[in-house]
């Protein structure tokens, strides 16, 4: 299952400064570990100290957010879409 994935901004100085990458994985997780292999040193960026995903990253399946799906087990099929984005907050 070949999924897209977009990185941020910021994300890309872990990942050679590249903003895609494309990866065969059956869910968020999967996704995550396979894009450790094409980019080594991604995930610290993505996780805390208790292998939590940061609370201030938001990763999004065709535009909906994994928090209101099924987080890191959320299932992943052939062309759907990943953005690994920092939380935004503003005033």
């Amino acid at each position: 299952m070949s999924v897209r994935v977009w990185l941020s901004g910021s994300l890309r100085q872990a990942s050679e400064g590249k903003a895609e990458a494309e990866v065969v994985a059956k869910d968020i997780a999967d996704c995550l570990d396979k894009l450790e292999i094409q980019f080594p040193g991604l995930k610290e960026r993505l996780y805390d100290d208790k292998g939590e995903l940061h609370r201030f990253i938001d990763i999004f399946v065709n535009r909906e957010s994994v928090r209101s799906l099924q987080g890191l087990a959320t299932p992943l099929k052939d062309g759907d879409e990943v953005s690994i984005l920092p939380a935004f907050a503003g005033a």
